[in-house]
């Protein structure tokens, strides 16, 4: 699972639907969530977390994609299984990891040092944790 701190910047909802803002090292992340912990405040600490399996990568961002939350990182290490590949993610903050299969590492030709974008689906990203300041 990867986790990472973040800082609640902003809190939008509408009837039970919420949309809450980070910033994470001067980037802006956000998430969807039905269910919000009445102790996520504006300027709170979180740990965040998402699974492998639901950062997806891409080398070239050609157009628009429907996806907000998007880190550039730098292939640091790919593991290439029999079916699935898994790709550590070179960040300035730290390391994200990243599961696809193995047939689409071969077909995007993914290697050490690579630069790609990583996408993180708002409903996949989730608050791990409520931090003390």
């Amino acid at each position: 699972m990867n986790s990472f701190i973040a800082r609640v910047s902003d809190i939008q909802n509408v009837e039970s639907l919420n949309i809450v803002l980070f910033d994470f090292y001067g980037k802006s992340l956000s998430m969807m969530s039905l269910d919000l912990n009445e102790n996520i405040k504006i300027g709170v600490r979180v740990k965040l977390i998402v699974k492998p399996t639901h950062v997806f990568i891409t080398k070239d961002v050609d157009s628009t994609v429907s996806c907000a939350n998007r880190l550039q990182a730098n292939i640091v290490a790919v593991e290439n299984g029999q079916l699935l590949s898994t790709l550590r993610l070179g960040l300035q903050e730290g390391e994200l990891e990243s599961i696809v299969t193995r047939e689409m590492s071969n077909v995007m030709n993914l290697r050490v040092g690579d630069k790609v974008t990583a996408f993180i689906q708002e409903s996949e990203l989730s608050i791990g944790e409520i931090l003390d300041d």
